[in-house]
């Protein structure tokens, strides 16, 4: 196939996109459900994946595509080797994108909805029990970067905060004497989160050092050696840095911390939806996955409680 015979598909791929209200979708996606730009270039991503069967299968526009096509594109994708978890969001964006056509009198009936995905097998998170992260958290180093990395660390600790939530966070945000910090989540909900006394203190060393990194205007709670906002891939790499130079023998990213705040929190109070509006899951089942790590440990107080489960 000629470089011709690519752009005339890429172009095809383009005007099914837009003539047909994709585009006007994704803007609806940012504008009025807020979604992340991560978020809506998934998406745009997975649209183009259904536009590029539509285009082999001979369809030309989205009123002629039905269930049978919906299945499928997933069968065909399932072979492929795509995993069920991303055959899902795929889905689940398709679904999104018909149902916003019919609000605009687009079209009669949303052909995937009763189209399900494959199950895959669920990943538990793994992650750092109690003695590995008071190992973490057992920085001595005194430079400012080594100041707002423990305190990155213990406020996603402490707090239960996705990463994206964490880099985001203004100077003006954590409110000490309250011990509260409000975050914006997935979708743009809203909710408050407790800050811990070690994250605290933490905080408080770090705003006192701050002042010799941040730039006059920047806004940032925390900030890079530059001075300016730092990036969700720089505290990627200072966190798995720490996880090495602290001798732990997993690898530590943000997300770690969060399971981390979530097991542990379960393991000592049971209250799933506490720890639900906590982590800002809008559904339970995302936060039922922790009562999974916890399955060891009540196992042991079984063993050790119940009067049939003991060895004579």
């Amino acid at each position: 196939m000629g470089s011709d015979d690519i752009l005339t598909e890429d172009k095809l791929i383009d005007q099914f996109m837009e003539e047909q209200w994709a585009d006007e979708f994704l803007a609806h996606l940012e504008t009025e459900r807020r979604l992340s730009p991560h978020t809506v270039s998934n998406y745009r991503r997975d649209l183009k994946g259904v536009v590029e069967y539509c285009r082999v299968a001979g369809l030309t526009d989205w009123t002629s595509l039905d269930a049978q096509h919906v299945r499928s594109w997933v069968a065909k994708r399932h072979r492929q080797g795509i995993g069920g978890r991303s055959l899902a969001r795929a889905l689940s964006a398709l679904r999104s994108f018909l149902q916003y056509l019919m609000r605009e009198n687009r079209l009669k009936v949303n052909v995937a909805k009763g189209v399900r995905a494959p199950k895959s097998a669920r990943k538990l998170p793994e992650p750092l029990d109690a003695d590995e992260m008071a190992r973490l958290l057992s920085v001595s180093d005194d430079s400012p970067l080594a100041i707002r990395d423990l305190a990155m660390l213990e406020l996603m600790y402490s707090s239960g905060l996705r990463l994206a939530e964490l880099v985001s966070l203004n100077l003006g945000d954590v409110d000490l004497a309250d011990g509260s910090v409000p975050v914006t989540g997935k979708g743009g909900k809203a909710r408050i989160v407790p800050v811990g006394q070690y994250a605290h203190d933490a905080l408080q060393r770090w705003l006192k050092t701050r002042v010799t990194l941040a730039n006059k205007e920047e806004l940032a709670l925390f900030v890079s050696q530059q001075g300016k906002r730092i990036t969700p891939r720089a505290v990627q790499q200072r966190f798995r840095q720490w996880g090495i130079k602290q001798g732990l023998d997993s690898r530590v990213h943000p997300h770690k911390l969060r399971h981390a705040f979530a097991s542990h929190l379960l393991e000592s109070s049971g209250d799933l939806r506490a720890v639900q509006e906590l982590l800002g899951h809008a559904d339970i089942s995302t936060t039922q996955i922790y009562t999974h790590l916890d399955f060891q440990h009540l196992a042991d107080v079984y063993d050790k409680a119940h009067p049939r489960a003991r060895k004579k």
